[in-house]
């Protein structure tokens, strides 16, 4: 099926499996042509091959590793140049199961790199251009993990945190400029993300583990729905607004010029 509907190129990270390849089929078929990004070429290539021949869309690969500050300085180039572009899915990330204690002190940088660092970089690549059009979106995969970090590692959850806490400061800062952003918080999702952390997924319970399929639908759903923050497992919207209530409810309270009583030193 050819899609007639030209809304512009979406690049997409971390496009050649799981999340990033689902999310490539949907926008193609939503009307978007593709910049698909990952390391591996061949994946790249039939992904790629897949979505021209079911949707019609076109479809660019760039084969880069993005912890590689040439190869990210490259990506970033074209972000910030490339007028046709329309949507940035911030999706490349890196997994932590074992403990702080247990793991390698490069692979925990490794996790922060790709999940902030490379994130940030590309996000604040391509936002003076959406700023500028006055149209433009923005999606971050954060996780669960952002909202319960003793889930997994803590450098894991830590920078998810930071890709929640980053969204919502971004949407505070665009929103008014015309540009969209939405942070996406999977649970557990059937991908080989478990098996590169070193937890095979045929460990976890099975009613917890959602299928890629579904999860993508859910996350551009709650994009349509206009969502800051989508939960695909979440049943009910109203937990969720308690949770931001709460938080905002702590603000007037967070800053004075005086400590706390109880932390005042008795004379």
């Amino acid at each position: 099926m050819t899609t007639h509907t030209n809304k512009g190129r979406a690049v997409i990270t971390g496009a050649s499996s799981g999340v990033g390849a689902v999310y490539a089929n949907r926008l193609a078929n939503r009307g978007y042509d593709l910049i698909l990004v990952a390391r591996n070429r061949e994946k790249l290539g039939q992904v790629s091959a897949a979505i021209t021949e079911g949707t019609g869309r076109k479809v660019d690969i760039i084969q880069a590793d993005l912890t590689v500050p040439s190869e990210l300085r490259a990506l970033e180039e074209k972000l910030a140049s490339d007028e046709s572009i329309s949507m940035l899915v911030n999706n490349a990330g890196s997994g932590a199961t074992k403990s702080l204690v247990d793991s390698a002190a490069d692979e925990l940088e490794a996790v922060i790199t790709l999940n902030v660092t490379v994130l940030t970089r590309l996000t604040r690549a391509i936002a003076p251009a959406f700023v500028k059009r006055g149209n433009g979106a923005i999606i971050n995969i954060s996780s669960i993990t952002a909202l319960a970090p003793e889930l997994l590692n803590g450098s894991y959850g830590g920078s998810k945190a930071y890709v929640l806490a980053f969204t919502q400061s971004l949407h505070k800062e665009l929103s008014a400029k015309g540009v969209t952003v939405q942070a996406v918080l999977p649970g557990a999702i059937r991908t080989a993300f478990w098996d590169n952390a070193g937890l095979p997924v045929k460990h976890l319970p099975s009613e917890i583990v959602m299928d890629v399929e579904p999860l993508v639908d859910a996350a551009l759903a709650g994009l349509d729905q206009g969502e800051l923050v989508t939960i695909p497992s979440l049943p009910e919207p109203a937990d969720w607004r308690r949770f931001e209530e709460a938080r905002a409810a702590l603000g007037p309270n967070l800053s004075h010029v005086k400590p706390a009583a109880r932390y005042r030193v008795a004379t």
